[in-house]
């Protein structure tokens, strides 16, 4: 019997997950959940994020220095940069589109408002989101370059929120090892190779176990979920913003249509493990291996390419939580009855594509990333927890959403990138158990 694919068993947790949810949150089951169901996901979390590192730096390194010519790495790289640049552009466009189209804000009651307020406007994340947005906003205009460059490797390595610093410490390493000769580098070389093929083979083993993963978290993100009529109340808003995200995907496909002659829907179908494991997570660095592998593996994508496209699109390339914030940012405009002018609309432009550059892959960044672009187009600073309450109590079911828009982003451009220096090849699928009958 044929065995069932792996996307669809992690959706068949996915939906079991939401289930058992709601019916705990019926019978008061909230505790247990927590309990004995949360760990079993947040351990998943975990074990993705501990290889995300070590993948990185074996594969990056692995890939610059398998180039032989650092020309070859500076196209790749100018092309990434280029086109994460110009989709980003394309997403907050699409998002400003709509709610200036739609108008959300327009339905919101002062009712409403006023409660939002009153149980959000006080909240300690809220109040953290602003901490830290303005500790960014009162930072130098290169202060994002400084930032990359890591005065101790071996600091930046244990740090999954410093992702920058080990994607340039590992540009850098194999930049180097391709300027001392092929010969001199060959026992390093051999090192980053046979590292990487054991993290992705850590990969494979920790799939195994993301059926049962996303059941435990999607059942607890259901548990802990606001207020019901709140969230009805907010409707209107979330629809606009699903909608933007929805019309991402379908740009994306055009793309990959377009560029690399392949079938959307076989892509889509590919990358769906990925994409079932950024909604449950809301992470796109914990995501990544799981990416990466996909893309490697099922797609074509040469390693050369997906091994600096994908580490660099999990931390800068946000078009997903770019398009949230020109709608989130308009809407609260819409709510609070405050005129945002054309000049202020180019500014959320500007400003949110520069965020989302400096911005960390972990949930609740796009939060942050939304206090800067609000600042920037003048919301009065008495007015901003105000404005972030509104949308906070649907800010966690969105930050899923867009950070599967994120990771399809992510490889939407690696089989592009990969096209257009002639990287993209035929998938090798491997599988867990592929050299099982040596070691049995």
């Amino acid at each position: 019997m044929k065995k069932l694919a792996l996307h669809w068993k992690i959706l068949i947790g996915m939906l079991l997950g939401l289930v058992f949810g709601f019916v705990m949150l019926q019978v008061g089951g909230r505790a247990f959940t927590e309990d004995w169901i949360k760990p079993i996901g947040s351990i998943f979390v975990k074990l993705l994020k501990l290889i995300a590192i070590p993948l990185i730096l074996a594969s990056l390194i692995k890939g610059i220095s398998d180039l032989k010519d650092i020309s070859k790495f500076k196209n790749i790289g100018l092309r990434t940069i280029g086109i994460y640049i110009v989709t980003t552009v394309i997403a907050i466009s699409i998002g400003l589109a709509l709610v200036n189209v739609m108008q959300p804000g327009d339905g919101v009651s002062e009712e409403t408002i006023a409660k939002l307020t009153e149980t959000y406007s006080e909240n300690s994340s809220v109040q953290a989101k602003i901490a830290e947005a303005s500790k960014q906003m009162n930072t130098g205009p290169l202060q994002f370059l400084e930032d990359m460059v890591p005065d101790n490797a071996f600091n930046a390595l244990s740090n999954n929120k410093l992702m920058l610093q080990v994607i340039f410490f590992a540009i850098f390493l194999g930049i180097a090892m391709l300027l001392i000769g092929e010969k001199r580098a060959k026992p390093m070389k051999k090192l980053f190779d046979s590292l990487n093929d054991i993290v992705l083979k850590m990969v494979d083993l920790i799939m195994l176990t993301a059926p049962v993963a996303v059941f435990a978290l999607l059942a607890n993100v259901v548990v802990s979920s606001d207020d019901p009529d709140i969230l009805y109340a907010l409707l209107k808003y979330a629809g606009v913003v699903v909608f933007g995200l929805f019309l991402m995907i379908v740009f994306y496909s055009i793309l990959v249509a377009t560029f690399t002659k392949k079938n959307p829907f076989w892509f889509l179908k590919e990358i769906s493990p990925a994409q079932l494991l950024a909604f449950s997570t809301s992470s796109s660095a914990a995501t990544l291996p799981v990416t990466m592998e996909r893309v490697e593996e099922h797609i074509g994508v040469d390693k050369e390419v997906s091994s600096f496209v994908l580490p660099v699109g999990a931390t800068i390339n946000m078009d997903g939580t770019s398009l949230y914030q020109a709608v989130a940012a308009v809407f609260i405009f819409q709510a609070l009855g405050l005129d945002l002018t054309f000049g202020d609309q180019i500014t959320i432009v500007l400003t949110a594509l520069l965020a989302s550059i400096g911005s960390a892959a972990v949930p609740g960044a796009g939060m942050v990333m939304l206090v800067i672009v609000l600042e920037s187009v003048g919301l009065p600073p008495e007015l901003l927890p105000i404005g972030l309450a509104l949308i906070f109590a649907v800010d966690r079911p969105l930050d899923m959403c867009r950070t599967v828009v994120n990771v399809t982003g992510d490889a939407t451009v690696a089989m592009v990138v990969a096209k257009s220096v002639g990287k993209l090849g035929e998938p090798k699928v491997k599988n867990w158990d592929d050299n099982y009958e040596e070691v049995k």
